[in-house]
């Protein structure tokens, strides 16, 4: 590897896969300015024509669903049958956008004279920069690339340094645009950076940490740029004592160990009812010990490696901490094979609120169960981090439903029904987990400027205009 190019590992191997050419800054400059020419030319599409090139996508993307998902598997260590999940999701998000795209325009408010026409008039924001990570690599670029095409804009499209060839791959699938609509843009921070401050840029769309998102917020406030930014969570997970212990801990453990626990709504913190909690932790225990580790190209593998050695060194940190410190390990707690980047599904109890693992996002699979006397100090301990992103909910009780609806502070309160996305619904987060909202209509608008047409067709004097003295002897002013 040179310093012009970077290198795709394997994780669950640690082989290389493949070098790909890391964008320079002047491969960057003249992307964009490729972009604002085909910004020119997409802008003028119909909402129809923009919506048969976007499901000509979806379609395309359905063809070749078995390739991105191998390639996705190979790079990202992600189970095939995750991925193909995945490479569907994308589909029905371009879908999606295709079809609300051509149905709004803007709409007409009242206007302030009888004879007048008010308008507003929804138009695109211009170049959008959209920096996507590695765990998603195809659907959160979706997110973010669909709504803003359907809003006739022009993308440049950053895929994580870890992950970049299944996002190419996908680039090359939507040749239907017109050039320079779509491109990609390839490396790490810095190429991200170049284009956060790029004057060719109007807007970013970004997910990723925290700590990043304020660096990208600060420039676009610099430079007054429109920023969308999702920036992770350390999602809670109440279960309350009215339900099937059984089912609710194969969904708890699902929601924690999904993608190796690699989720940015995974669910990180468990808080369970003391009535029922040893219940829980012996099902959740029997469950992760009966879950397949391994290759993730194999069907029935259900938990893959981490994407590389220090996401999983900061498991194995925040883990050891609550250990230290008096946490029981139930299940877990170390590496898993001779080579890869894997480790086993874990379970602590006895975990305290001060502990990293119950107040930093972990990113890994681990289930830290707290037990609980009442849904009100649930929902307290649930709240007490600088995150919103999510919250899960198991209960059968509908006023405890309508409570936690109402006092979980989070973007999504999912409520029996882990971690489910819909198109057609907001996603985004609350607090320190970011900035506006994806999918639905919010996330189209997100893409979009509001633009207010006055129209009077009568050329006359207004009675409010100059002077603003009386006119006649009256003391009336007149027209």
């Amino acid at each position: 590897m040179t310093e012009s190019t970077m290198r795709v590992i394997n994780p669950a191997t640690g082989e290389n896969i493949e070098e790909i050419p890391i964008s320079s800054r002047e491969e960057v400059d003249a992307a964009i300015e490729r972009a604002r020419g085909g910004f020119r030319e997409w802008q003028g599409f119909a909402g129809l024509d923009r919506a048969e090139v976007l499901h000509e996508i979806s379609a395309r993307m359905r063809e070749h669903a078995d390739e991105l998902a191998k390639v996705m598997t190979l790079e990202g260590g992600k189970p095939y049958i995750e991925n193909h999940d995945e490479v569907g999701w994308t589909a029905a998000c371009f879908d999606y956008y295709g079809e609300i795209a051509r149905d709004s325009v803007g709409y007409l408010p009242a206007p302030i004279e009888p004879q007048q026409l008010a308008l507003v008039v929804k138009e695109p924001v211009g170049v959008v920069a959209c920096i996507v990570p590695w765990n998603f690599p195809l659907l959160l670029a979706a997110w973010k690339v669909a709504p803003a095409l359907a809003a006739g804009n022009s993308v440049l499209l950053k895929p994580s340094e870890e992950t970049p060839l299944a996002t190419r791959r996908m680039i090359e699938l939507m040749g239907s645009l017109p050039d320079g609509v779509l491109q990609g843009v390839y490396g790490a921070g810095n190429v991200g950076d170049a284009l956060v401050r790029h004057p060719g840029v109007d807007m970013v769309a970004f997910t990723g940490s925290q700590t990043t998102g304020q660096k990208v917020a600060h420039v676009a406030a610099d430079r007054l740029i429109r920023v969308n930014l999702e920036l992770g969570g350390k999602d809670p997970f109440i279960i309350c004592d009215d339900v099937d212990i059984d089912i609710a801990a194969q969904g708890a453990v699902w929601a924690a160990c999904l993608n190796a626990g690699q989720v940015c709504t995974s669910s990180e913190r468990f808080y369970v009812m003391s009535e029922v909690a040893d219940d829980f932790v012996e099902a959740s225990r029997s469950f992760v010990e009966s879950l397949n580790i391994g290759d993730p190209m194999d069907r029935s593998t259900d938990i893959g490696p981490m994407i590389n050695g220090p996401g999983r060194e900061k498991v194995e940190r925040h883990v050891g901490e609550a250990l230290e410190k008096g946490a029981k390990l139930v299940a877990g707690g170390e590496r898993y094979g001779e080579r890869g980047f894997f480790y086993k599904p874990t379970i602590l109890t006895g975990v305290t609120p001060s502990m990293t693992v119950m107040r930093d996002e972990t990113f890994g699979p681990v289930v830290p169960v707290v037990e609980v006397g009442s849904l009100d100090e649930a929902i307290e301990q649930a709240n007490s981090v600088p995150y919103g992103l999510g919250a899960n909910v198991y209960t059968q009780d509908f006023e405890k439903m309508l409570k936690c609806m109402r006092e979980l502070k989070a973007g999504t309160v999912w409520i029996n029904d882990p971690l489910t996305d819909n198109d057609a619904a907001p996603f985004g987060g609350q607090n320190g987990s970011g900035i506006g909202r994806e999918l639905g209509r919010e996330g189209l608008e997100a893409f979009r400027e509001s633009k207010h047409v006055h129209i009077d067709p009568k050329v006359e004097k207004k009675e409010w205009w100059y002077p603003y003295g009386p006119d006649d002897e009256s003391g009336q002013r007149t027209m």
